[in-house]
């Protein structure tokens, strides 16, 4: 059987961020985030948004990954 993944936890990791960051950048209440992460269950619209979040911060990785390289050949 395989562990459920802890969506905080991952999310914080792939934003490189704190949990009491992360409740910032997301509007959510500080131990509203540490609940989730400890029981493991929360709301489906919170994955959904923090799944967006973690595409989100990819993506924008991917564009500045992009441009570094676009300059580079424009030279």
């Amino acid at each position: 059987m395989e562990a459920k993944e802890n969506l905080i936890k991952k999310t914080c990791q792939e934003l490189g961020v704190t949990q009491k960051e992360l409740a910032k950048i997301t509007k959510f209440n500080e131990q509203t985030l540490r609940n989730w992460s400890s029981k493991g269950s929360m709301p489906e619209y919170s994955k959904t948004f923090l799944n967006l979040l973690i595409e989100h911060h990819k993506m924008k990785e991917a564009m500045e990954h992009f441009q570094m390289f676009n300059k580079y050949f424009e030279k």
